[in-house]
Formats: C-alpha cells, structure tokens, sequence
C-alpha cells in the first residue's frame, strides 16, 4: 500500500479531529482515580475490586486490540474509529446508570473496547499520510494529548463533583463521545479498500500477524511493554492516586490535584519529547539506545518513592513518570519495523501486550495490597511490598530486552 502524504493544512486538521478521539479516550481511562474514593464509598470497593474496576477498561482495550489490527489495516481509521465509539458511547451510559459493581465492571469492559481503536486508528493512519521521520513526533503529540485527558480528569473532574454527581459528568462524555464520532468521520481522509478477492488472500497470506509475533525485536519488547510501559499507564491511571492517599496522607481534594499536576507536567514533556525526538535521531539516538541507556533512571526514581514512602509527594510521581517517558518509544519502533501493509497489525498487537500489562499491574497491585494487608500489615507496608515487586519484575524485563537488543544498541 503506498503512502498518501497529506499537505500540513489538512494534517493540522486530521490530526485534531483523531485527537479528541483520544482525549476522551485517556480521560475515561484514568477517572477512576479521581473518582475511587466516591465509588468505593458508594459500592464499598476493596482494593481489589477498584484495581478489577479499574483494569475491566484495559480487558475490554487489550481483547480488541488483534481484530483491530486486520480492521484498521482494510478499512482505514475513520469508518473503524466511528464504528468503535459508538461502543463507548453505550458503555459510558452503562456506567452512569450502574447500581451495582457488576455493572461497573461491564461498563468499564464496553468503554475499553469502544476507544480502542482512538490511538491505534490515527497511529495507522499516519504511516500513510506522514513521513517516516515524523513518525515518532505523531505518536508522542498524540501522546501530549493523551496527558490533556488525564489532566482533565483529575482536578477538573474532582471540582465537578460535588456540583454535578459523577454521573452527570458521565452524561456529559456520552454527549462529547457523540461528537468526536461525527467529526472524524467528516474530516478523515478515505482509506483505499482492496476489492479483487484473490488480491486480497495473497495480501492476508503476505501479511500474516505471524510475521509480527515472531519477529524477535517484537518479542524483546513484551515484557517491557507488559510491565515496564504497562505498569507506567497503570500507576499514572490509577494506584499514584491511592498511594497519594493511604500512603502520603492527602485528602482526595489534594490527592486530585497531585494527579493533576502530574498530568500538566506530562502534558508539555510530550510536547518537548515530539520536538526534540527527530533531532536526537539525527544525531545517532535511536529509539533502542535511548530506552537501554535511561530506562535503568526509572527504577531508581521508583525506589526512592518505595523506601521513603510516607513523606513522598505528588513531585516524587512527576519524576518518576517523566523518568518514564522513554518507554514511549517503543511502540512507534514497533511500528517502524514493520512495512505500512503490517503498520496496523503491527501497532495494535504491541497495543494488545500494553493493555495486558496494564490490567495485570493495576489488578496484580490490588490483589498483592489487600494480601498483604489481610496477614495484619500496615497499609504502607502493604503498598511498599506491591511496589517492590513490580520494580524487581521490570529490572528483568529491561535485562531481558538488552540481551537481545544488544548489537542494536551499540551500532554506530
């Protein structure tokens, strides 16, 4: 499939229309957060149920994420994107209707599978309409945009509350969720469609997702995505809340405004990581020397919060997922490996394993907190036993991505 260079005008265009997709998208992901203290009052949520809760988004994202991938690769994102939201849509007025924690959960399961095509769509979209060297600058803007959602729902949402209910709020996102719909599918470009049928079985045979799952750069970065970048979004999503709470002593009021500055900071650090990410590959920085040579930052920034746990701040979680933000290159690597017929199996499978990886450590975390806490341990403790576990499964997964990257690394 050749590429179709779209003028930056219309680029500018496409590339908000697809954005608002994944606004709404990351928004919804990491409400759960600001709203855990409320749901776990309303439904009596135990640290397990809120990681399940939490990571019944990331099942319903991660189950899509293979059929997603032949989709976007014959239909092109503007008819599949469209399609999906109409999911979200049903799945977030399931959730604002909900009287039960099943209901929750079912919800939650329907709203992952609606937006999971909302950075995969643009992100196979932009193999065609982008240049190879802007490709890392598209994934990381989206990415900025990404952090405008979360932002939006900490300290936003949390201000909202009491004025609103959280099922207002909800009723709102249904009524925007509807809007993006009509929008991308007014803007976005068509998607040439292959209509010969012998055609088209060569072409499937050609490109076999066998090809991508065993390729071995792709199977050097699962464990990475599943833990290392997986963990990232989990904790970002989720348990930096909580820990702001059980483990620092914030309110909820405070511990949103903690979220909301981390998010505000990740916002502009996105900005700069797309900007500065072509020039540094011109200098010889690839994408696999600079996850090898900073990624080692990021467990020492986590063992510094786990071991001085009880006076950490919102600032310590800043660093740590700024310390993170190298991780971000894998997936447009991934994407990068793979010619553009392979560019939507290839990123939506390393989407598959990231979803996994952040519905394991979100769940994983909570199952380990109430564990722990269970055998009549603190509630620190509890946190700092999950967290140390985490950290020693991503040393292995880094160590493991360097034993077979290592030639790579070291190219000139």
């Amino acid at each position: 499939m050749e590429k179709n260079i779209l003028s930056r005008n219309h680029m500018i265009i496409v590339f908000f229309a697809f954005a608002f997709g994944y606004f709404l998208s990351t928004l919804l992901r990491a409400i759960t957060a600001t709203l855990s203290p409320v749901l776990i009052d309303e439904f009596s949520l135990t640290a397990a149920n809120l990681g399940l809760l939490s990571g019944g988004y990331f099942f319903g994202f991660a189950a899509m994420q293979i059929p997603l991938g032949y989709l976007l690769d014959r239909y092109g994102p503007k008819k599949i994107v469209s399609i999906f939201l109409l999911v979200a849509v049903l799945g977030i007025l399931v959730f604002m209707l909900a009287n039960n924690f099943n209901n929750l959960l079912i919800a939650r399961v329907l709203i992952g599978i609606g937006v999971s095509a909302c950075l995969m769509g643009p992100l196979t979209g932009y193999r065609m309409w982008m240049g190879d060297e802007y490709q890392q600058r598209g994934n990381s803007w989206m990415l900025m945009v990404g952090s405008i959602g979360m932002l939006s729902s900490t300290l936003p949402v949390q201000l909202m509350l009491p004025l609103y209910g959280w099922r207002s709020i909800f009723g709102g996102l249904a009524v925007l969720a509807a809007f993006c719909i009509i929008l991308i599918f007014l803007i976005s470009p068509k998607w040439p469609i292959k209509n010969n049928k012998i055609q088209n079985i060569e072409l499937e045979n050609q490109e076999s997702l066998s090809q991508i799952w065993k390729n071995k750069y792709f199977q050097s970065l699962i464990p990475i995505g599943v833990f290392n970048q997986g963990g990232l979004y989990a904790i970002q999503t989720l348990w930096a809340g909580p820990w702001l709470v059980n483990v620092s002593g914030y309110t909820p009021l405070k511990s949103a405004t903690g979220l909301f500055w981390i998010n505000f900071v990740m916002l502009f650090a996105f900005l700069l990581w797309g900007y500065i990410n072509p020039k540094l590959l011109k200098l010889g920085y690839t994408a696999n020397k600079l996850m090898a040579y900073l990624t080692p930052l990021t467990f020492l920034v986590l063992l510094k919060i786990i071991i001085f746990a009880e006076s950490t701040t919102y600032i310590d979680w800043v660093v740590y997922i700024l310390s993170c933000i190298v991780l971000t290159l894998a997936q447009p690597a991934v994407g990068l490996a793979f010619s553009t017929k392979l560019a939507g199996k290839a990123l939506t499978s390393f989407n598959f394993i990231l979803f996994v990886g952040i519905f394991v450590v979100q769940w994983m975390i909570g199952i380990l907190i109430d564990l722990v806490t269970s055998r009549g341990h603190s509630i620190i403790f509890a946190y700092q036993f999950s967290f140390s576990v985490f950290l020693i499964i991503c040393v292995f997964s880094y160590l493991y991505f360097l034993k077979f990257n290592y030639k790579k690394i070291n190219e000139a």
